[in-house]
């Protein structure tokens, strides 16, 4: 059984949906302390050839409550959202084919924001063709005052893993010889290198799955997901 475990994101990039195209079960956070700097509920596309950030703007609450605590504000303009993608995006080749799912996930009315981003992914997985499972971190019997490291191993030993895939930025988190310790081979994704035509601008890369979707074929993007990467061992 080949497992990865992430915190969700808000239309993340593809390396995030590669991630759960390389394993058998997906564990999605839900029980993680919201990170105010990271990319929970941001992005960025391409708008008039630059890098653009967008994002969830959430309902003030303490920074120490987890992704499940917290809650969209009830100021969110879908509406206005949808007008900024629709307007960077209207051109693209694959707009008509695309537009219609981002469509679909902005406007859900859940106002929780891991509800949200849960819903979100697994939309943008079903039109890609990702039939991995994905299951909520909550719903596994373990220690859950777990942290880091500690959690990670219980969560794999909880559902049989004996691959764990993480992304390659944690390679400095993990000890190999802790997971082996357990019987699960620790491996990380790379991926590879991808460009394509953005407008016949230069080429700004790693931007939102949206991006990838508006300009590429579902045939390509499926590809890119099975192919564009690569594992390989921790250290």
């Amino acid at each position: 059984m080949r497992v990865a475990i992430m915190q969700p994101y808000f239309f993340p990039y593809i390396g995030y949906f590669q991630l759960i195209s390389a394993v058998d079960k997906f564990i999605i956070y839900d029980n993680i302390q919201y990170t105010k700097k990271g990319w929970i509920n941001r992005n960025r596309m391409l708008q008039n050839g630059k890098d653009v950030m967008f994002s969830l703007p959430l309902k003030k609450d303490s920074d120490y409550l987890d992704v499940v605590e917290r809650e969209i504000s009830s100021d969110f303009k879908r509406v206005k959202l949808l007008n900024q993608i629709k307007g960077a995006y209207h051109r693209a080749p694959y707009f008509a084919q695309v537009f219609p799912l981002i469509k679909e996930i902005v406007e859900n009315e859940d106002n929780n924001l891991f509800r949200y981003l849960q819903s979100s992914i697994m939309k943008a997985c079903e039109y890609m063709g990702i039939e991995t499972e994905i299951v909520v971190s909550s719903d596994i019997k373990v220690n859950h005052e777990l942290k880091n490291q500690d959690k990670v191993i219980a969560l794999c030993e909880a559902v049989d893993a004996d691959i764990y895939v993480n992304a390659i930025g944690g390679k400095e988190l993990y000890s190999q010889e802790d997971f082996r310790d357990k019987g699960i081979n620790l491996k990380f994704i790379q991926s590879k290198s991808l460009e394509y035509h953005q407008f016949d601008k230069e080429f700004v890369p790693w931007l939102s799955i949206i991006d990838v979707m508006m300009f590429n074929s579902i045939d390509v993007t499926k590809e890119c997901l099975n192919t564009g990467f690569e594992l390989v061992e921790g250290e």
